[in-house]
């Protein structure tokens, strides 16, 4: 999922004067994303260790900022934040779980 926030973000970020909702639409669906993400990594039952829980849960703070940051003042530029996170944990997570 987090692949497809990026590529998402990333398409609204290639044809950015195109349509102005598609924005709005991509923004809101990597909130639903992270929003989720953060929930199962600050259960109490969550089985991954604290300090990777504790990461994953200020990076999903970051972006859930820089979201609402893009909805207000939307800037071409910081969707590379974006965009570039979604990416490199989809690609950490799939390691470890072809690694399981």
């Amino acid at each position: 999922m987090l692949s497809k926030a990026a590529g998402n973000l990333q398409r609204v970020k290639d044809n950015w004067n195109a349509d102005p909702a598609a924005l709005r639409s991509a923004l809101r669906f990597n909130q639903q994303i992270w929003t989720v993400l953060v929930s199962s990594v600050t259960r109490a039952d969550s089985p991954l260790p604290v300090e990777l829980r504790q990461n994953v849960a200020n990076l999903g703070v970051f972006i859930l900022g820089q979201t609402v940051e893009l909805e207000l003042n939307p800037q071409q530029a910081k969707l590379d934040t974006l965009i570039n996170i979604n990416r490199e944990l989809s690609v950490g997570l799939s390691s470890v779980k072809d690694a399981a």
